[in-house]
């Protein structure tokens, strides 16, 4: 099926293999951006069975994303990223080429895994331009570039924690050692995104940070996947739930029991503004933290 090709510009990451690996470089030694969360060390957070992380463009998202993702490349085979961008009623979909393209170089796709998936999922094929998956490739060829890949989405509903069970599965029958990446953003906020309802400015920060926000996370962080699915949807706090649905239903199979939060923040914390989005790490290390 040949090369999945690049299909973001370059706002959201870097074009050329130079200027990917300065921009990781000054990634890696900037500090989380403040927020009420808690924060864990640069790059020493897992390793990790599986994850959430934001899906912004770099400049706004990228040091979370590294974080998690570092927790996530260790010692594996595989990792499926899984984002969203779906309607309730949709299909789960995959990426079917062969490899994918990064400035640093192609990650070759676990076709394998993916024919063990759909021997008992309907999956379609994914034809469509999507950052949720794409904008961390470069990220995983970075931190694991021998790793396999599987990119997908899954929609807001049942379907997704069913990817995620699927998924933990085939990799018991297969002999992988797989991370699920679940790709979603959180709550968007202002004019831009037609949704206000704590007015704006200061009050507007506060709601979204310690109310609206905190509750999806703590669902996250709790793996339950039903409040989750249902407080994205009537709260709107999170965009592309279907992929963290996915992600914590596969730490469950593999016997997490809770998520440890990475750090969080707003895209006001880079590019302050009206409208603006809440983003957030988390990780589901492997084992049981339910002594921690």
């Amino acid at each position: 099926m040949g090369v999945r090709k690049r299909c973001l510009p370059s706002g959201w990451y870097p074009e050329t293999a130079e200027q990917t690996l300065r921009e990781i470089d000054e990634i890696r030694g900037t500090d989380l951006p403040p927020g009420d969360a808690e924060s864990v060390p640069g790059m020493r957070a897992g390793p990790a069975c599986a994850g959430v992380l934001p899906h912004a463009g770099w400049r706004f998202s990228g040091r979370l994303a590294l974080e998690v993702l570092s927790a996530l490349t260790r010692g594996i085979d595989t990792i499926v990223i899984i984002g969203g961008h779906m309607g309730s009623t949709d299909r789960i979909l995959s990426a079917f080429e062969d490899s994918y393209e990064t400035p640093l170089g192609e990650l070759k796709a676990d076709l394998g895994l993916l024919e063990a998936l759909r021997s008992g999922l309907d999956i379609r094929e994914d034809r469509e331009r999507d950052n949720t998956v794409e904008v961390h490739l470069p990220l995983v060829r970075y931190l694991a570039p021998e790793a396999l890949v599987l990119g997908m989405r899954a929609p807001p509903s049942p379907l997704a924690a069913a990817l995620g069970k699927a998924i933990a599965e085939a990799a018991a029958v297969l002999g992988r050692r797989v991370a699920v990446a679940g790709s979603t953003d959180l709550t968007h906020y202002g004019s831009n995104y037609d949704f206000s309802p704590a007015g704006s400015g200061a009050e507007a920060q506060r709601w979204v940070r310690e109310v609206n926000d905190r509750r999806i996370v703590q669902s996250m962080l709790d793996l339950d996947i039903d409040l989750a699915l249902e407080g994205a949807r009537r709260e709107r706090s999170a965009c592309s739930i279907g992929g963290a649905a996915a992600a914590m239903r596969f730490a469950r199979e593999s016997g997490v029991s809770s998520g440890k939060l990475v750090g969080y923040m707003t895209s006001s914390d880079v590019q302050p503004g009206e409208s603006f989005v809440g983003y957030a790490g988390i990780i589901y290390p492997r084992g049981d933290l339910s002594g921690s």
